[in-house]
């Protein structure tokens, strides 16, 4: 279901699971797809080292897919972390604060990485910007509804004389759907890829192997992704 994508696309890629299930989404949509990651000092930082892996993986499951990815991208974002008193940018607990957000909340962080992005694709000649915000298994962060993505691409946009698309597959599923995406997308293959490969544990945590993959077991990101591994594999 290929289609020529009109200047290819440009995907956000942090090598956990939510970014690697859209880098397949977009690989089988457009025939020139380049990626980004960002590095913000972010505790899971191992997720940034597991892209290599994960995007070489993606080429060997399908031919196509192979042809079609092309350069990759990392932008330093370090005073981001400067400004972020957060659990995913300082060793601090876990926990829910006053105004009701997890402080696993960076504040603008989508909204710069989107910022970001579009400018790098105003560079390279890319008009579609595909990301894995969610607004179904979100942890409440603003930044990852929809209407947010909606205001920012019409901001990019005037902003930049362009007419960029942002796509946000995973918006209305939850993380059982994405592995079924995943499924749907690359077979056994791209899930399996995703649970060896992939990283999204919140503190980094690479040493214990579970059945959905690597992480602490404990945090947000663990739980979410664990209960989601659990339902899709209940239905099969």
């Amino acid at each position: 279901m290929s289609e020529s994508g009109e200047g290819g696309a440009l995907v956000l890629f942090s090598g956990g699971q939510d970014s690697a299930t859209c880098l397949a989404w977009a690989l089988d949509r457009f025939d020139r797809v380049e990626t980004v990651g960002f590095d913000y000092g972010q505790r899971h930082r191992v997720e940034l080292e597991r892209r290599g892996d994960v995007a070489h993986g993606l080429t060997r499951i399908s031919g196509a897919w192979a042809r079609r990815l092309k350069d990759d991208h990392t932008i330093s974002l370090a005073a981001l972390s400067k400004v972020s008193e957060t659990a995913l940018t300082r060793n601090v607990a876990i926990e829910m604060e006053e105004g009701g957000l997890p402080n696993t909340f960076v504040p603008g962080r989508n909204i710069i990485f989107l910022t970001f992005a579009a400018a790098l694709a105003y560079r390279r000649g890319l008009k579609h910007i595909v990301g894995g915000m969610c607004e179904t298994d979100y942890s409440g962060y603003p930044d990852c509804r929809d209407d947010t993505i909606k205001a920012l691409q019409v901001a990019l946009n005037l902003g930049m004389e362009r007419r960029f698309v942002l796509h946000t597959p995973l918006m209305w599923l939850d993380k059982a759907q994405t592995w079924d995406m995943a499924e749907d997308l690359g077979g056994t293959g791209l899930v399996d890829l995703v649970v060896e490969e992939t990283h999204t544990c919140y503190l980094g945590e690479r040493g214990r192997r579970h059945d959905w993959g690597y992480g602490c077991g404990t945090c947000p990101a663990c739980k979410l992704r664990a209960d989601g591994f659990a339902r899709y594999r209940a239905r099969k």
